[in-house]
């Protein structure tokens, strides 16, 4: 599938590490409201690096980049406010 390294694997496991984690938290309203983004934007995250490698131009590489760099930190927003709970 690819070298441990490679951002397209590391990407991939962090969504499945982020969804085997909120599988695990409880079904609340309360942790509902950080599951389904966290969920969202860590999926967002290894789509979007994947998403990147097909871009046209250096431009467009650099904004899908940028959309990866967004998801990546609002995913760790919400795995902080998990972790604080």
């Amino acid at each position: 599938m690819g070298r441990p390294n490679d951002l397209i694997v590391r990407t991939k496991m962090f969504a499945l590490d982020c969804w085997h984690l909120c599988s695990k938290l409880p079904k609340t309203l309360e942790f509902n409201a950080y599951v389904y983004p966290l969920i969202r934007c860590s999926n967002s995250v290894g789509a979007n690096y994947r998403a990147s490698k097909r871009a046209k131009t250096s431009k467009d590489f650099i904004n899908k980049l940028k959309i990866v760099e967004e998801e990546a930190d609002e995913s760790a927003y919400f795995l902080e406010l998990i972790l604080e709970i």
